[in-house]
Formats: C-alpha cells, structure tokens, sequence
C-alpha cells in the first residue's frame, strides 16, 4: 500500500493541464469492440482505471499500439470471446466497475457477453439494473448466477424498441446506447444521462456510421445500422479534476492557470465554485484562479443557508461534492451539502474533522459545514476510502499546518494521473512512498 506525505502551506504557482477525462475514456474505450476496424484515441488519461481497462481489452483479443502519450490504436477484429468465462477475466473484471461497458458491446456484435460483477468506489450500493432492463427490452435474455456474482446476457436478434429508463444513468444510457446502435429498427432512449461523456460517445458512434438524434437531450432516438466503421476520436479533458485543481488554488491560496478546459462543456461547476465565493476568470478556453486570502459563501435570496446538492446533468456532478466540502471549511459562512446520489460518499469527512473541521454530519447524505474563516487546519494521518474522497483530503493535506500522511494512495491513483509529480512541479511538497 503506497503512502502520501505532504507538507502543509505551500503556495503554488503557474499553470496546469488537466488529464483527460476517466469517465469519458472508460466509455470509448468499450466502445472500439463495435468495429472491426482501427480506432484511434487521444487524450487518454495514464491512471490505474483506464489502464486496467486496456488491459482486458487487449486480452479479448484487441490489437492495441500506442502511437504517442495518450493516443492508441484499437482494432477489435480477432475477439476471443471464451475468455469472458476465464478465471483471470472473472478477477480482472471484478476490480473494476467500467467493465461493465464491455457488455453493450460484445452482445451488440456478438450477441452475447459475460461479465462479473464489478467493483470501483466503496460510496455505497450502486446497481445495474438499468443496463440489464435495457437489454432486455432489446430482446436478450439476461441471467444472474448469484454463487458466482457473474451476469450472462445473450441476444441474436436484437431489436429497437422504447424504453423509459428508471434513473438517468450514465454507464447505463453509455450501454444500451452502444446495444441499439447494431439493433434492428428504431430505439427511443427517454430519461437518458446527457452529459458530455455520453454525447461524445454519441459523436464518436456517428463518425463510426451509427444514427443517433436528440445528442445532448434526455431523449435519444437510434436508428440500427448493420456495422459501423473505424474512426478517430479525443477525450475532453476531465471535469473532477479541473474542479479538484481548482480546489487545490482555494486552498493552498495560490494563483494558478488551468490550461484547457474546454469551458463549455463544464455546465455548472464554474458557477457552484462562485457560490462558494471563489472568483474565477474565463481566459480563452483557460480558467484563472486568483489568489484569494479570504471568501464568503453566498446565501439565498431570503437569507437562508447555502444548499449544494447533485443532481443529473446538467445539474451539478457528485463527483466534485467531496472537493466543495473541503473548500467550504475554509470559507467564511456555512453550506449544507446534499450527496443525493451515493449514501457512503460523506463518510470521509471524520477525518477533517480530526484536522480541526467544523462539520456536523446530519446523515449519510447530508453534511453542514461551518467555514473556518482560513483557520489552518491540522497535520493528520489519514486513508483515503475512495478515489474523490482521497484528492479531497489531499487538498486538505496542503493546506493543513505541519505534514500529514495519507495512506492507501492507490484510490487516488485510479483516478487521477501522477498528480504528485505534476502539483509539485507547481510548488507542492508531496513525497510518494511506495
């Protein structure tokens, strides 16, 4: 288990580019077993999530070549599908919850696919029943083998159908999206995730050949075609981490420059951040924090208590809640922060509290945090439970008073690439034990 020690109260300085986008590269990455042909990637994040997805792929049978950092070529068109029953698939696919996404796919093409049943963030149940449900509206046949916690789902023929989905899920809509593309007919996806992960595989999809209207809505029309072809595509560069850096910026009280954003694919993150009291600049398609030696949490209208909540795009994503937190206690004022989706995701928040915190945790949803006012937080020793939570609590680390430790970094490490090597090329002083 690798360890983290930061020294506390360094301000940082210059500019940073953030890595692209894990949530979205899980997704295409899935989606290169559509096509026989070459697909080429870029801007793929180097991270522990993403690398072990690349790995089941080329033992599928994918050919892989990496072309520079970043970019690869995928060609899909030897794929072993008696590996999806072996042992090393089973232990592979189990440690990873993006692995889900080869199903689509496989039984797209195939007309069937296995996969265990995956792991990722201890955050709290999170189930699958969206992607099963949709498949068998398509017309497959879905088994759960509970002794061995391993899904089979098979379908020759495929057929677009309607569906409304139960919950807007984006892994989910990311499946049954990459299903109804090689169905036969018309599929109408309603209450579908729209983030920009799920219309860049959209847009990659058509450049393959797919039919695919409403991209950006909630209601997704696929016309079926018979193959889809190769094609190139670039990963947007990642929303949690251009929120975590620009947590970084508030808390360390440094000025710094995040290159590349692509701003208008962020929704609502710049605007939270601005309730927080964060002052932020649009430079080009760059983000410029300033340093700020003190800011103050909004309230509404009426005067009440700041509530920040996530909700599906375009509300505000769950996954920048943990790195709110963290910022809220050192503001001036107080926030209510509400974790709808996930109910074990606030569960870190004992070990600010054990840095000097002022948060009162209502439930395991909601949490009040009563800002501090730049009160420096104290030194601690820590491990990080889950990927958001542990960037959290490095943030944390650096603005905190004396060295702190945070063990089990390889949560950080599946979400976020050598971002000890790349903070402290700002200024930071974090020292890897391996």
């Amino acid at each position: 288990m690798a360890t983290f020690k930061i020294t506390g109260g360094k301000k940082l300085s210059g500019s940073i580019t953030p890595q692209g986008a894990k949530n979205e590269a899980l997704q295409i990455l899935c989606a290169v077993l559509l096509t026989p042909e070459k697909v080429t990637i870029s801007n793929i994040p180097n991270i522990r999530d993403v690398n072990k997805l690349i790995d089941i792929l080329e033992d599928l049978g994918v050919k892989i070549r990496k072309n520079a950092p970043g970019e690869y070529t995928f060609q899909a068109d030897e794929i072993n599908l008696k590996y999806l029953q072996s042992k090393a698939f089973k232990e592979k696919g189990a440690s990873l919850r993006g692995s889900i996404m080869v199903v689509g796919p496989l039984l797209a093409r195939f007309g069937k696919a296995y996969i265990p049943k995956p792991g990722g963030d201890a955050i709290g149940r999170r189930r699958l029943d969206t992607h099963f449900i949709g498949f068998e509206k398509l017309g497959a046949k879905f088994n759960y083998d509970a002794n061995e916690s391993f899904y089979h789902v098979e379908g020759s023929e495929l057929k677009g159908t309607y569906m409304l989905l139960d919950e807007a899920s984006v892994t989910g809509t990311a499946n049954i999206l990459m299903t109804a593309v090689l169905a036969k007919g018309t599929t109408t996806i309603y209450n579908a995730a729209c983030e920009p992960y799920i219309q860049q595989i959209c847009k990659m999809m058509v450049r393959m050949g797919a039919n695919i209207q409403g991209i950006g809505s909630n209601k997704l029309i696929i016309e079926g075609v018979k193959s889809l072809g190769g094609c190139t595509h670039r990963v947007l560069p990642d929303m949690i981490e251009i929120g975590s850096l620009i947590g970084v910026a508030v808390m360390t009280k440094s000025a710094l420059i995040i290159k590349d954003v692509a701003y208008d694919e962020l929704g609502m993150i710049p605007l939270i951040f601005k309730r927080l009291g964060i002052k932020l600049e649009r430079q080009g398609d760059d983000i410029f924090v300033p340093e700020q030696e003190h800011y103050d949490i909004e309230s509404f209208i009426d005067g009440s208590i700041m509530t920040i909540a996530d909700a599906p795009w375009p509300g505000f994503t769950p996954d920048l809640l943990s790195i709110v937190l963290v910022i809220a206690t050192q503001a001036r004022g107080s926030v209510l922060i509400h974790q709808k989706m996930f109910e074990s995701r606030l569960f870190f928040v004992d070990k600010l509290i054990d840095m000097g915190a002022q948060i009162i945790l209502c439930d395991p949803h909601r949490a009040t945090v009563i800002g501090l006012d730049r009160k420096p937080l104290r030194a601690t020793t820590m491990t990080s439970p889950d990927i958001r939570a542990g960037i959290s609590l490095l943030i944390a680390a650096m603005a905190a008073k004396g060295t702190s430790t945070i063990h089990n970094i390889e949560q950080i490490d599946r979400g976020y690439q050598n971002i000890d090597v790349r903070l402290n090329e700002l200024g930071a002083e974090i020292v890897r034990i391996d």
